[in-house]
């Protein structure tokens, strides 16, 4: 069982970016892209993020006490009953690839902190 994960240097320089910007923590920022992959329907290529020269996480660190929901939403997300080791880190380091460039695009057509929460906020509500 794989308790870490590291991501691709593009997505650590896109996080590196936003938390530069907005203040906000690795970890936060990574779940909240991994959320922002999630409210998209397309299915997820595992076969894109290869790469992992960028930053490192601990799964507690980024799921904690809801792992068991992060992989029941990755799982309604694929549509499959997915093992230990292809929910972590394969299909969660897919969403997270996937999410860090949605969440950049965000805040850049928000352009500061305030909207970018704001815009993160109607997402859901949406």
């Amino acid at each position: 069982m794989n308790f870490r994960l590291r991501t691709s240097k593009k997505a650590e320089e896109q996080i590196k970016a936003l938390q530069n910007s907005v203040n906000l923590q690795p970890n936060v920022l990574a779940r909240l892209a991994i959320s922002v992959s999630l409210m998209d329907s397309n299915p997820i290529d595992i076969s894109l993020h290869r790469d992992q020269n960028g930053l490192e996480f601990n799964r507690v660190t980024l799921t904690g006490e809801y792992d068991a929901i992060y992989k029941a939403l990755i799982i309604q997300h694929t549509g499959e009953n997915l093992s230990d080791e292809d929910y972590f880190p394969l299909y969660f380091k897919a969403h997270l690839e996937r999410g860090v460039p949605l969440l950049n695009d965000i805040y850049n057509y928000a352009g500061n902190y305030e909207k970018f929460v704001l815009q993160l906020s109607n997402m859901v509500v949406s």
